[in-house]
């Protein structure tokens, strides 16, 4: 068997770790297929955040069965290694199951397929203690994502993903700024710093991201942008650091989750409302029209009507440039999973709803400020269909513009904003 289809779900991290795993196979001698129908193995490198991701999975492994019957199927990732979690997970579509640390030696278990010898391997994965250190070698992206940091060691009571992903556990200083370096001897002009919680980057080394970002500014990489931040982890000194870099793009994603005290509390997220506004008007003030997104999660367990409507209102405060919205998902074994006054599901689409309206508004807004400005662009790919090329400011809006070269993929071009449609 050597024609292969993989699909990631998920977040940034499992995307990455997808290309990687099918890099590995490629150059084990296997092919890449776009196609179910002319592949020997489907690889479904799961997420489980959400109960409608653990659907997917099983939609998606019965579909790749049904379309293709000689198929071998790998289901990896969160979902297989959060399996004990999972009581009613159907497992019967499956020929080999790998957990997160298993799915990145890929090459070792794969020969299972065509055996009858056990095809479940999932450690656990509170026993990795040591950070993989697997690199993305030819990167087919503009934008490039490191992977720094895997796991969490927070516990907030709705979450699953520390039993998927286990405890934080970091790359070095010196191996992240070697991959940097080889990417950006590529021509590779921006990489994303990427796990599962970078701002517990560090922690075993007694060090702190922030220590990290300051060996970033002496690479030859032109800019960097950073994956989602806990709101409590964005310190004065890291503000200060930041606002004065020349590569940081002003771009945040925080996670919030709620910006109502009450729902904090119950979430376990170590931080008061207050102490998040204060922190985001500081960043509006050092920094000039930044990107701030967040995550907000509706219809909490207990969560009311003032509650929702203390964090629509907060959110307005804080003036977001984007919100993304999702409704609480129960997860089995999670305390949350067992908390009373559970939230009806048309509640949460309502509400979710509300918010997904107010985030269109916002964005509308930000991007109204940013006309007639003057912004640097990474200039990424050309589209065969339109003939248009897609672009990124470093404060994360998107552009679109027409140009005979063929050849601006991976240039850096300051414009004025007034002459483009944003997005």
């Amino acid at each position: 068997m050597k024609t292969f289809y993989i699909k990631s779900l998920g977040c940034k991290q499992n995307q990455l770790e997808g290309q990687i795993i099918s890099n590995e196979l490629i150059s084990l001698g296997y092919i890449s297929t776009s196609k179910i129908e002319k592949a020997d193995i489907y690889i479904l490198n799961s997420c489980s955040v959400t109960s409608h991701t653990d659907s997917q999975v099983s939609y998606l492994l019965k579909q790749a069965k049904r379309t293709n019957p000689n198929i071998k199927t790998i289901l990896m990732g969160c979902v297989a290694q959060t399996y004990k979690q999972h009581n009613s997970f159907d497992y019967s579509n499956i020929d080999l199951i790998l957990g997160n640390s298993e799915k990145m030696h890929i090459k070792d278990y794969i020969k299972n397929l065509s055996s009858d010898n056990e095809n479940f391997f999932v450690q656990d994965i509170f026993n990795i203690k040591n950070f993989e250190n697997k690199f993305l070698l030819n990167p087919t992206s503009t934008r490039v994502s490191i992977k720094i940091q895997d796991g969490c060691n927070n516990r907030c009571s709705y979450c699953i993903i520390p039993y998927a992903r286990g405890n934080s556990r970091s790359n070095t200083i010196e191996n992240i700024l070697k991959q940097i370096e080889l990417i950006s001897n590529k021509g590779i002009k921006e990489i994303v710093l990427t796990g599962i919680h970078i701002g517990q980057w560090g922690l075993e080394f007694n060090q702190t991201l922030l220590d990290l970002l300051k060996e970033i500014e002496k690479t030859s990489i032109p800019r960097y942008r950073l994956g989602s931040l806990y709101i409590n982890e964005i310190n004065d000194e890291m503000i200060d650091f930041l606002s004065k870099s020349e590569k940081f793009c002003p771009h945040f994603h925080l996670s919030l989750q709620s910006l109502c005290d009450k729902t904090l509390q119950a979430m376990n997220r170590k931080y008061t409302v207050d102490e998040a506004l204060k922190t985001i008007e500081k960043l509006h003030k050092n920094f000039n029209l930044p990107f701030l997104g967040c995550d907000i999660i509706v219809g909490f367990p207990d969560e009311n009507e003032e509650d929702f409507n203390l964090t629509f209102e907060n959110l307005k405060k804080a003036k977001m440039s984007a919100i993304h919205c999702f409704p609480y998902s129960k997860r089995e074994k999670t305390p949350a999973y067992y908390m009373e006054n559970q939230v009806q599901d048309s509640i949460k689409t309502k509400r979710c709803h509300i918010i997904m309206e107010l985030s269109k508004k916002l964005h509308q807004e930000f991007l109204e400020k940013n006309k007639n400005t003057l912004g640097e662009i990474l200039i990424e790919r050309k589209s065969p269909k339109t003939g248009l090329y897609s672009a990124l400011t470093r404060n994360y809006i998107k552009i679109h513009f027409k140009d005979d070269n063929n050849n601006l993929r991976h240039t850096l071009k300051t414009v004025n904003l007034a002459d483009f449609e944003l997005m």
